[in-house]
């Protein structure tokens, strides 16, 4: 009789997962900065749709990298330079829109829509390599289906989390920028520094 293999996940190594999630993949990025900057131009409540597209987008992402596609989707010539030219475009699509909007006020300008999170969580370049550092970083199970499995659902909650707190961050401030000319200063500064973290995360 050959021996039994447990398939149970070894938990004792989920902290260092998550510990190595929340540095990877919680760092500033093309996605957690324009959550940040929606909160502070448009509001949380305005924001969740936008939000719910991110977090979608990324757990796609979390999925492809789980079923072992990635390697294979970025080789297929043409789409990793597609990837990077979608997220690019609606990156300055998202941060001339955070930059002219008007100071926060119920109803004063429309928040990035579901649609637009999902494109830049599926397109978001960082989100890849963030994700696959993260997956391989530690072992959950000897169990290939197993680990692979418990890793997902470990991270589904941290992408829930991270993406979250980034948007809860920038609302917190956002009372404090009614002001005219405050507001359209931290909405310029934030969609500079969006545009910004989109080149470094190109650069890796």
């Amino acid at each position: 009789m050959l021996p039994l293999v447990s398939s149970s996940p070894d938990w004792s190594a989920l902290p260092a997962l998550l510990l190595t999630s929340l540095a990877i993949m919680g760092s500033p990025g093309p996605a957690t900065v324009s959550l940040t900057a929606a909160g502070v131009a448009f509001g949380m409540h305005s924001s969740l749709r936008y939000l719910a597209g991110v977090i979608t987008g990324t757990a796609v992402v979390l999925l492809a990298v789980a079923a072992g596609l990635t390697g294979a989707l970025l080789a297929v010539p043409g789409v990793r330079p597609a990837l990077i030219a979608v997220a690019v475009a609606y990156i300055l699509y998202l941060a001339y829109h955070i930059a002219t909007a008007p100071p926060l006020a119920p109803g004063a300008a429309a928040a990035p829509s579901f649609a637009g999170g999902l494109l830049l969580g599926i397109a978001n370049p960082k989100a890849w390599v963030a994700i696959a550092a993260v997956f391989v970083s530690v072992r959950l199970s000897t169990h290939a289906v197993a680990d692979a499995a418990s890793k997902t659902v470990a991270l589904t909650a941290m992408i829930v989390l991270i993406n979250t707190a980034w948007l809860a961050a920038g609302a917190w401030v956002a009372p404090v920028l009614r002001d005219p000319v405050r507001s359209r200063r931290a909405n310029v500064v934030l969609a500079a520094v969006l545009v910004l973290s989109t080149c470094a995360a190109l650069l890796h």
